[in-house]
Protein backbone atom coordinates (compact mmCIF):
# COMPACT_ATOMS: atom_id res chain seq x y z
CA UNK A 1 0.00 0.00 0.00
CA UNK A 2 1.13 3.53 -0.77
CA UNK A 3 -0.19 6.24 1.58
CA UNK A 4 -0.43 9.96 0.91
CA UNK A 5 2.07 11.21 3.48
CA UNK A 6 4.65 9.98 5.96
CA UNK A 7 6.08 12.33 8.56
CA UNK A 8 9.36 10.67 9.46
CA UNK A 9 11.94 11.13 12.21
CA UNK A 10 9.66 12.90 14.63
CA UNK A 11 8.67 12.85 18.27
CA UNK A 12 4.94 12.76 18.94
CA UNK A 13 2.65 13.06 21.95
CA UNK A 14 0.87 9.70 21.93
CA UNK A 15 -1.09 8.10 24.80
CA UNK A 16 0.18 10.54 27.38
CA UNK A 17 3.86 10.44 26.52
CA UNK A 18 6.33 11.64 23.92
CA UNK A 19 7.59 8.85 21.64
CA UNK A 20 10.06 8.73 18.78
CA UNK A 21 8.16 7.61 15.71
CA UNK A 22 6.95 8.24 12.20
CA UNK A 23 3.34 9.02 11.26
CA UNK A 24 1.59 7.76 8.14
CA UNK A 25 -1.41 9.64 6.80
CA UNK A 26 -3.91 8.35 4.28
CA UNK A 27 -6.63 10.69 3.10
CA UNK A 28 -7.82 12.81 5.99
CA UNK A 29 -6.88 10.38 8.77
CA UNK A 30 -3.90 9.02 10.61
CA UNK A 31 -3.15 5.60 9.16
CA UNK A 32 -0.32 4.38 11.37
CA UNK A 33 2.07 5.54 14.08
CA UNK A 34 5.27 3.55 14.62
CA UNK A 35 8.90 3.02 13.74
CA UNK A 36 10.05 4.32 10.39
CA UNK A 37 11.00 0.84 9.16
CA UNK A 38 7.37 -0.21 9.63
CA UNK A 39 5.88 2.69 7.68
CA UNK A 40 4.25 2.06 4.30
CA UNK A 41 5.57 3.74 1.20
CA UNK A 42 4.22 7.23 0.62
CA UNK A 43 3.61 9.69 -2.18
CA UNK A 44 5.28 12.31 0.02
CA UNK A 45 7.75 11.65 2.82
CA UNK A 46 8.86 14.53 5.02
CA UNK A 47 11.75 14.31 7.47
CA UNK A 48 10.76 16.39 10.51
CA UNK A 49 14.26 16.12 12.00
CA UNK A 50 13.13 15.48 15.53
CA UNK A 51 10.42 18.14 15.72
CA UNK A 52 7.53 17.50 18.11
CA UNK A 53 4.08 16.59 16.76
CA UNK A 54 1.00 17.33 18.88
CA UNK A 55 -2.65 16.44 18.26
CA UNK A 56 -4.10 19.36 16.31
CA UNK A 57 -4.87 22.28 18.61
CA UNK A 58 -8.46 23.45 19.09
CA UNK A 59 -9.34 27.05 19.96
CA UNK A 60 -12.84 27.05 21.43
CA UNK A 61 -13.24 30.84 21.54
CA UNK A 62 -12.58 32.78 18.35
CA UNK A 63 -14.23 35.77 16.68
CA UNK A 64 -13.61 35.31 12.94
CA UNK A 65 -15.77 38.37 12.11
CA UNK A 66 -16.38 38.46 8.31
CA UNK A 67 -19.78 39.31 6.79
CA UNK A 68 -20.65 42.79 8.12
CA UNK A 69 -17.41 42.94 10.14
CA UNK A 70 -15.03 41.74 7.44
CA UNK A 71 -13.02 44.97 7.72
CA UNK A 72 -11.77 43.64 11.09
CA UNK A 73 -11.13 40.03 10.00
CA UNK A 74 -12.48 37.58 7.44
CA UNK A 75 -12.68 33.82 7.17
CA UNK A 76 -9.45 33.58 5.17
CA UNK A 77 -7.29 35.89 7.28
CA UNK A 78 -8.71 34.54 10.54
CA UNK A 79 -8.06 30.93 9.66
CA UNK A 80 -4.65 31.83 8.21
CA UNK A 81 -3.83 33.29 11.62
CA UNK A 82 -5.11 30.10 13.23
CA UNK A 83 -2.90 27.93 11.02
CA UNK A 84 0.10 30.16 11.72
CA UNK A 85 -0.59 29.74 15.43
CA UNK A 86 -0.79 25.95 15.19
CA UNK A 87 -4.57 25.64 15.48
CA UNK A 88 -6.26 23.07 13.27
CA UNK A 89 -9.81 23.76 14.52
CA UNK A 90 -11.44 26.97 15.76
CA UNK A 91 -14.93 27.62 17.09
CA UNK A 92 -16.51 30.88 15.94
CA UNK A 93 -18.59 33.11 18.22
CA UNK A 94 -22.01 34.40 17.08
CA UNK A 95 -21.89 38.16 17.83
CA UNK A 96 -21.51 38.94 14.17
CA UNK A 97 -23.27 41.19 11.70
CA UNK A 98 -25.82 39.72 11.26
CA UNK A 99 -25.94 37.88 14.59
CA UNK A 100 -25.81 34.10 14.20
CA UNK A 101 -29.07 33.18 15.97
CA UNK A 102 -31.21 31.22 13.52
CA UNK A 103 -30.99 28.32 11.10
CA UNK A 104 -30.99 30.79 8.22
CA UNK A 105 -28.19 32.94 9.67
CA UNK A 106 -26.12 29.84 10.44
CA UNK A 107 -26.55 28.49 6.91
CA UNK A 108 -25.58 31.88 5.52
CA UNK A 109 -22.45 31.95 7.66
CA UNK A 110 -21.44 28.41 6.71
CA UNK A 111 -21.94 29.24 3.04
CA UNK A 112 -19.75 32.32 3.37
CA UNK A 113 -17.03 30.33 5.16
CA UNK A 114 -16.75 26.95 3.50
CA UNK A 115 -14.87 28.01 0.38
CA UNK A 116 -12.49 30.34 2.23
CA UNK A 117 -11.39 28.63 5.45
CA UNK A 118 -7.95 27.06 5.86
CA UNK A 119 -8.58 25.15 9.09
CA UNK A 120 -11.64 23.40 10.48
CA UNK A 121 -14.32 25.77 11.78
CA UNK A 122 -17.30 25.15 14.04
CA UNK A 123 -19.99 27.70 14.80
CA UNK A 124 -21.80 28.84 17.92
CA UNK A 125 -25.26 30.36 17.83
CA UNK A 126 -26.71 33.04 20.04
CA UNK A 127 -30.09 32.15 21.53
CA UNK A 128 -32.97 32.64 19.08
CA UNK A 129 -36.16 34.58 19.75
CA UNK A 130 -38.04 31.38 20.56
CA UNK A 131 -36.98 28.33 22.56
CA UNK A 132 -38.86 26.31 19.94
CA UNK A 133 -36.20 27.28 17.39
CA UNK A 134 -33.36 25.70 19.38
CA UNK A 135 -33.85 22.22 17.97
CA UNK A 136 -33.48 23.31 14.37
CA UNK A 137 -30.26 25.16 15.17
CA UNK A 138 -28.86 22.12 16.99
CA UNK A 139 -29.78 19.87 14.07
CA UNK A 140 -27.99 22.30 11.77
CA UNK A 141 -24.78 21.44 13.64
CA UNK A 142 -23.81 24.22 16.05
CA UNK A 143 -21.11 23.40 18.58
CA UNK A 144 -23.10 25.19 21.28
CA UNK A 145 -24.96 28.34 22.24
CA UNK A 146 -23.31 31.54 23.48
CA UNK A 147 -24.91 33.61 26.22
CA UNK A 148 -23.64 37.15 26.73
CA UNK A 149 -24.59 38.42 30.20
CA UNK A 150 -23.27 41.96 29.69
CA UNK A 151 -25.84 42.84 27.03
CA UNK A 152 -28.57 41.04 25.17
CA UNK A 153 -27.19 39.50 21.99
CA UNK A 154 -29.81 37.24 20.48
CA UNK A 155 -33.38 36.70 21.56
CA UNK A 156 -33.10 35.48 25.16
CA UNK A 157 -33.94 37.96 27.94
CA UNK A 158 -30.82 37.84 30.13
CA UNK A 159 -32.67 39.47 33.05
CA UNK A 160 -35.31 36.73 33.23
CA UNK A 161 -34.18 33.67 35.24
CA UNK A 162 -37.29 31.72 34.23
CA UNK A 163 -36.45 32.29 30.56
CA UNK A 164 -32.85 31.23 31.20
CA UNK A 165 -34.04 28.07 32.96
CA UNK A 166 -36.36 27.11 30.11
CA UNK A 167 -33.62 27.70 27.55
CA UNK A 168 -31.02 25.77 29.59
CA UNK A 169 -33.35 22.80 30.05
CA UNK A 170 -34.09 22.69 26.33
CA UNK A 171 -30.42 22.92 25.37
CA UNK A 172 -29.64 20.10 27.80
CA UNK A 173 -32.36 17.87 26.37
CA UNK A 174 -30.92 18.52 22.90
CA UNK A 175 -27.48 17.30 24.12
CA UNK A 176 -25.88 20.66 23.41
CA UNK A 177 -24.20 23.16 25.74
CA UNK A 178 -24.15 26.86 26.56
CA UNK A 179 -20.97 28.91 26.79
CA UNK A 180 -21.38 32.03 28.92
CA UNK A 181 -19.71 35.40 29.15
CA UNK A 182 -20.33 35.92 32.86
CA UNK A 183 -20.46 39.59 33.82
CA UNK A 184 -23.56 40.98 35.48
CA UNK A 185 -25.18 43.59 33.24
CA UNK A 186 -26.95 45.61 35.95
CA UNK A 187 -23.92 45.93 38.23
CA UNK A 188 -21.65 46.75 35.30
CA UNK A 189 -24.00 49.30 33.74
CA UNK A 190 -24.51 51.08 37.05
CA UNK A 191 -20.76 51.44 37.65
CA UNK A 192 -20.09 52.41 34.04
CA UNK A 193 -22.79 55.12 34.06
CA UNK A 194 -21.41 56.52 37.29
CA UNK A 195 -17.91 56.80 35.82
CA UNK A 196 -19.21 58.42 32.64
CA UNK A 197 -21.19 61.00 34.59
CA UNK A 198 -18.10 61.95 36.56
CA UNK A 199 -15.95 62.17 33.42
CA UNK A 200 -13.76 59.24 34.44
CA UNK A 201 -12.76 57.63 31.16
CA UNK A 202 -9.35 55.95 31.46
CA UNK A 203 -8.38 52.30 31.93
CA UNK A 204 -8.68 52.64 35.72
CA UNK A 205 -12.34 53.54 35.26
CA UNK A 206 -12.76 50.45 33.09
CA UNK A 207 -11.19 48.26 35.78
CA UNK A 208 -13.44 49.78 38.43
CA UNK A 209 -16.60 49.20 36.38
CA UNK A 210 -15.65 45.62 35.51
CA UNK A 211 -14.96 44.73 39.11
CA UNK A 212 -14.43 41.23 40.45
CA UNK A 213 -17.98 41.35 41.82
CA UNK A 214 -19.37 41.88 38.30
CA UNK A 215 -17.99 38.49 37.25
CA UNK A 216 -18.66 36.59 40.48
CA UNK A 217 -22.28 37.76 40.63
CA UNK A 218 -22.97 36.49 37.10
CA UNK A 219 -21.15 33.19 37.71
CA UNK A 220 -23.19 32.45 40.82
CA UNK A 221 -26.44 33.43 39.14
CA UNK A 222 -25.82 31.13 36.18
CA UNK A 223 -24.76 28.28 38.46
CA UNK A 224 -27.99 28.75 40.39
CA UNK A 225 -30.09 28.46 37.24
CA UNK A 226 -28.13 25.47 36.03
CA UNK A 227 -28.55 23.60 39.30
CA UNK A 228 -32.18 23.29 38.26
CA UNK A 229 -31.48 22.65 34.57
CA UNK A 230 -28.45 20.34 34.68
CA UNK A 231 -27.27 21.51 31.26
CA UNK A 232 -23.58 21.40 30.25
CA UNK A 233 -22.46 24.96 31.06
CA UNK A 234 -19.12 26.32 29.93
CA UNK A 235 -17.73 29.54 31.39
CA UNK A 236 -15.68 31.61 28.96
CA UNK A 237 -12.58 33.63 29.92
CA UNK A 238 -12.81 33.26 33.72
CA UNK A 239 -10.69 36.03 35.22
CA UNK A 240 -11.18 36.08 39.02
CA UNK A 241 -10.21 33.86 41.92
CA UNK A 242 -13.68 33.82 43.44
CA UNK A 243 -15.31 33.18 40.07
CA UNK A 244 -13.06 30.17 39.52
CA UNK A 245 -13.63 28.97 43.11
CA UNK A 246 -17.41 29.04 42.56
CA UNK A 247 -17.06 26.98 39.37
CA UNK A 248 -14.78 24.47 41.08
CA UNK A 249 -17.27 24.16 43.93
CA UNK A 250 -20.07 23.48 41.45
CA UNK A 251 -17.97 20.81 39.74
CA UNK A 252 -17.53 19.02 43.07
CA UNK A 253 -21.31 18.74 43.42
CA UNK A 254 -21.50 16.97 40.06
CA UNK A 255 -22.87 19.86 38.02
CA UNK A 256 -21.74 19.52 34.36
CA UNK A 257 -19.69 22.72 34.37
CA UNK A 258 -16.45 23.54 32.56
CA UNK A 259 -14.38 26.68 32.15
CA UNK A 260 -11.64 28.34 30.16
CA UNK A 261 -9.00 30.97 30.73
CA UNK A 262 -7.27 33.12 28.13
CA UNK A 263 -3.57 33.86 27.65
CA UNK A 264 -4.13 37.54 28.35
CA UNK A 265 -5.61 36.73 31.75
CA UNK A 266 -2.68 34.41 32.46
CA UNK A 267 0.16 36.57 31.18
CA UNK A 268 -1.04 40.12 31.84
CA UNK A 269 -2.15 41.91 34.99
CA UNK A 270 -3.84 45.22 35.71
CA UNK A 271 -0.35 46.71 35.97
CA UNK A 272 0.27 45.70 32.36
CA UNK A 273 -3.04 47.23 31.31
CA UNK A 274 -2.01 50.56 32.82
CA UNK A 275 1.37 50.29 31.05
CA UNK A 276 0.11 49.14 27.63
CA UNK A 277 -3.10 51.17 27.66
CA UNK A 278 -6.19 50.66 25.54
CA UNK A 279 -4.59 48.06 23.22
CA UNK A 280 -4.96 45.62 26.12
CA UNK A 281 -8.59 46.46 26.97
CA UNK A 282 -10.68 43.29 27.05
CA UNK A 283 -13.91 42.07 28.65
CA UNK A 284 -13.50 40.91 31.31
CA UNK A 285 -10.35 42.95 31.93
CA UNK A 286 -6.99 41.61 33.03
CA UNK A 287 -6.81 41.51 36.84
CA UNK A 288 -4.54 42.07 39.81
CA UNK A 289 -1.81 39.50 40.33
CA UNK A 290 -3.68 37.60 43.05
CA UNK A 291 -6.22 36.60 40.41
CA UNK A 292 -3.52 35.79 37.84
CA UNK A 293 -1.88 33.39 40.29
CA UNK A 294 -5.23 31.77 41.11
CA UNK A 295 -5.82 31.13 37.40
CA UNK A 296 -2.36 29.60 37.06
CA UNK A 297 -3.09 27.34 40.01
CA UNK A 298 -6.29 26.24 38.23
CA UNK A 299 -4.43 25.58 34.99
CA UNK A 300 -1.85 23.40 36.72
CA UNK A 301 -4.23 21.47 38.98
CA UNK A 302 -6.80 20.79 36.25
CA UNK A 303 -9.70 22.82 37.61
CA UNK A 304 -9.34 25.03 34.51
CA UNK A 305 -10.45 22.85 31.61
CA UNK A 306 -9.08 24.68 28.59
CA UNK A 307 -7.07 27.63 27.39
CA UNK A 308 -8.75 29.57 24.57
CA UNK A 309 -7.46 32.68 22.83
CA UNK A 310 -10.66 34.76 22.67
CA UNK A 311 -9.18 36.08 19.41
CA UNK A 312 -11.08 39.35 18.98
CA UNK A 313 -9.58 41.44 16.16
CA UNK A 314 -10.35 45.11 15.53
CA UNK A 315 -8.83 47.82 13.37
CA UNK A 316 -6.18 49.80 15.22
CA UNK A 317 -8.19 53.01 15.32
CA UNK A 318 -10.93 51.20 17.28
CA UNK A 319 -8.37 50.30 19.95
CA UNK A 320 -6.78 53.73 20.25
CA UNK A 321 -9.75 55.92 21.20
CA UNK A 322 -8.87 58.42 23.93
CA UNK A 323 -12.07 57.69 25.86
CA UNK A 324 -11.94 54.12 27.20
CA UNK A 325 -15.71 53.77 26.79
CA UNK A 326 -15.24 54.18 23.02
CA UNK A 327 -12.55 51.48 22.79
CA UNK A 328 -13.53 48.18 21.17
CA UNK A 329 -12.74 45.37 23.59
CA UNK A 330 -10.58 42.37 22.76
CA UNK A 331 -7.16 41.45 21.41
CA UNK A 332 -5.96 39.12 18.64
CA UNK A 333 -4.66 35.90 20.14
CA UNK A 334 -4.44 33.12 17.58
CA UNK A 335 -0.78 33.73 16.75
CA UNK A 336 0.49 34.27 20.30
CA UNK A 337 -1.34 31.68 22.43
CA UNK A 338 0.81 28.64 21.72
CA UNK A 339 4.19 30.43 21.84
CA UNK A 340 3.26 31.94 25.23
CA UNK A 341 2.36 28.53 26.66
CA UNK A 342 5.37 26.77 25.14
CA UNK A 343 7.60 29.38 26.77
CA UNK A 344 6.17 28.25 30.11
CA UNK A 345 6.95 24.64 29.14
CA UNK A 346 10.58 25.65 28.65
CA UNK A 347 10.46 27.31 32.08
CA UNK A 348 8.96 24.10 33.54
CA UNK A 349 5.83 25.87 34.70
CA UNK A 350 3.80 23.63 32.37
CA UNK A 351 4.37 20.29 30.67
CA UNK A 352 3.67 19.31 27.07
CA UNK A 353 0.93 17.11 28.50
CA UNK A 354 -0.67 20.19 30.06
CA UNK A 355 -0.64 21.98 26.71
CA UNK A 356 -2.23 19.01 24.94
CA UNK A 357 -4.86 18.63 27.67
CA UNK A 358 -5.75 22.32 27.67
CA UNK A 359 -5.66 22.97 23.94
CA UNK A 360 -6.52 19.69 22.26
CA UNK A 361 -7.95 16.90 24.41
CA UNK A 362 -10.36 18.80 26.65
CA UNK A 363 -11.78 21.18 24.02
CA UNK A 364 -12.44 18.20 21.76
CA UNK A 365 -14.19 16.36 24.60
CA UNK A 366 -16.26 19.31 25.83
CA UNK A 367 -17.49 20.30 22.38
CA UNK A 368 -17.77 16.69 21.13
CA UNK A 369 -15.52 17.10 18.12
CA UNK A 370 -15.37 13.57 16.77
CA UNK A 371 -11.93 12.41 15.60
CA UNK A 372 -10.13 15.36 17.21
CA UNK A 373 -7.94 15.71 20.27
CA UNK A 374 -5.58 12.76 20.05
CA UNK A 375 -2.94 11.13 17.89
CA UNK A 376 -4.22 7.68 17.09
CA UNK A 377 -4.77 5.46 14.09
CA UNK A 378 -8.16 6.31 12.58
CA UNK A 379 -8.36 9.80 14.09
CA UNK A 380 -8.36 12.92 11.94
CA UNK A 381 -4.94 13.85 10.59
CA UNK A 382 -4.95 17.25 12.29
CA UNK A 383 -1.39 17.79 13.51
CA UNK A 384 0.53 20.66 15.06
CA UNK A 385 4.29 20.43 14.51
CA UNK A 386 6.28 22.36 17.09
CA UNK A 387 9.86 23.58 17.35
CA UNK A 388 10.41 23.93 21.09
CA UNK A 389 13.77 25.65 20.66
CA UNK A 390 12.73 28.43 18.29
CA UNK A 391 13.27 31.78 20.03
CA UNK A 392 11.80 34.99 18.68
CA UNK A 393 10.10 38.19 19.69
CA UNK A 394 6.39 38.64 19.04
CA UNK A 395 6.05 40.96 16.06
CA UNK A 396 2.43 41.94 15.52
CA UNK A 397 3.29 43.61 12.21
CA UNK A 398 3.90 40.12 10.81
CA UNK A 399 0.57 38.65 11.95
CA UNK A 400 -1.53 36.98 9.26
CA UNK A 401 -4.58 38.34 11.06
CA UNK A 402 -5.79 41.73 9.89
CA UNK A 403 -5.23 42.94 13.47
CA UNK A 404 -1.57 43.98 13.49
CA UNK A 405 -1.29 44.80 17.18
CA UNK A 406 -0.81 42.87 20.40
CA UNK A 407 -0.29 43.58 24.10
CA UNK A 408 2.49 40.97 23.79
CA UNK A 409 4.31 42.81 21.01
CA UNK A 410 8.09 42.55 21.40
CA UNK A 411 7.85 39.85 24.10
CA UNK A 412 10.48 37.11 23.80
CA UNK A 413 8.90 33.68 23.40
CA UNK A 414 10.45 30.23 22.98
CA UNK A 415 8.64 27.55 21.00
CA UNK A 416 6.33 27.86 18.02
CA UNK A 417 4.23 25.89 15.55
CA UNK A 418 6.31 25.48 12.39
CA UNK A 419 3.91 23.24 10.46
CA UNK A 420 0.15 22.81 10.66
CA UNK A 421 -1.51 19.80 9.04
CA UNK A 422 -5.31 19.87 8.62
CA UNK A 423 -7.10 16.79 7.35
CA UNK A 424 -3.83 15.35 6.08
CA UNK A 425 -2.90 18.49 4.15
CA UNK A 426 0.06 20.72 4.99
CA UNK A 427 -1.62 24.09 5.45
CA UNK A 428 1.21 26.07 7.03
CA UNK A 429 4.98 25.69 6.93
CA UNK A 430 7.37 28.13 8.59
CA UNK A 431 4.73 30.85 8.70
CA UNK A 432 3.74 30.50 5.04
CA UNK A 433 0.27 29.37 4.00
CA UNK A 434 0.53 26.51 1.49
CA UNK A 435 -3.09 25.42 1.13
CA UNK A 436 -5.84 26.93 -0.97
CA UNK A 437 -8.88 28.67 0.56
CA UNK A 438 -11.58 26.13 1.34
CA UNK A 439 -9.18 23.38 2.42
CA UNK A 440 -10.63 23.46 5.94
CA UNK A 441 -13.91 21.78 6.82
CA UNK A 442 -17.00 22.78 8.78
CA UNK A 443 -17.15 20.78 12.03
CA UNK A 444 -20.26 20.01 14.04
CA UNK A 445 -20.96 18.82 17.57
CA UNK A 446 -21.32 15.04 17.56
Amino acid sequence: MIVDLVLANTRAYVDGKIVECSIAVEGKRVFKIGRDVNMPKADVKTDLKGLLVLPGLVDAHVHLRDEGKAYKEDFFTGTAAAAAGGFTTVLDMPNNSPTTMSVEALRQRVAAAENRILVNVGFYSAFPDSVGSLQGIVEEGVVGFKLFMTEQIGGLDIQDDDALLEAFRTVGKLCSLTAAHAEDESTLKRAEDQSKRSGWNDVNAFLKAHSEDVEVKAVNRLLGVDREAGMPLHFCHVSTKNGLDAIVGAKKTGLPVTCEVTPHHLFLSSEDLRRVGTLAVTMPPVRDKVHVEALWDGVRNGSVDIVASDHAPHVLSEKEAENVWDVKVGVPGLETTLPLLLTEVKRRRLSIGDVVRLMSERPSEIFRLRGKGMLKSGCDADLTVVDLDLKQKVNAADFLSKAKYSPFDDRLVEGKAVRTVVGGQMVMEDGEILAKPGSGEIVRRA
